[in-house]
């Protein structure tokens, strides 16, 4: 039942990520070709409520689907099992989500 549900997990977090990924991009592609500099786009994204909850789901989905897919990865490779591989899956989830937290703050709110 564990492995449906993150299997599943895994699968919403992708449908999730989909549209912001080409959102991400359509806005690199614009800020580029508009030639606009760090300090120019850190203007228009700090204070921005938007941009914090649009990267800030973006972490989190990301969180969550990458931890997952290095679960699978570890338990196939390495034969990790048990309390150790829910250890390590957390670990992984966690750390992903506090470091892109961290930048996710330093773009929107500082």
């Amino acid at each position: 039942m564990l492995d449906f549900r993150l299997y599943m997990a895994q699968r919403l977090t992708a449908l999730i990520m989909a549209p912001l990924v080409l959102g991400h991009i359509a806005v690199m592609i614009y800020a580029i070709q508009g030639g606009l500099s760090s300090a120019e786009i850190l203007g228009r994204t700090q204070g921005s409520l938007f941009w914090l909850l649009f990267y800030g789901l973006f972490v989190l989905a990301v969180s969550i689907h990458a931890a997952i897919g290095i679960r699978v990865i570890v338990h196939e490779w390495a034969g990790l099992k048990g309390a150790a591989l829910s250890a390590l899956t957390w670990a992984t989830g966690l750390g992903l989500l506090a470091m892109g937290a961290r930048a996710v703050w330093a773009v929107t709110a500082a």
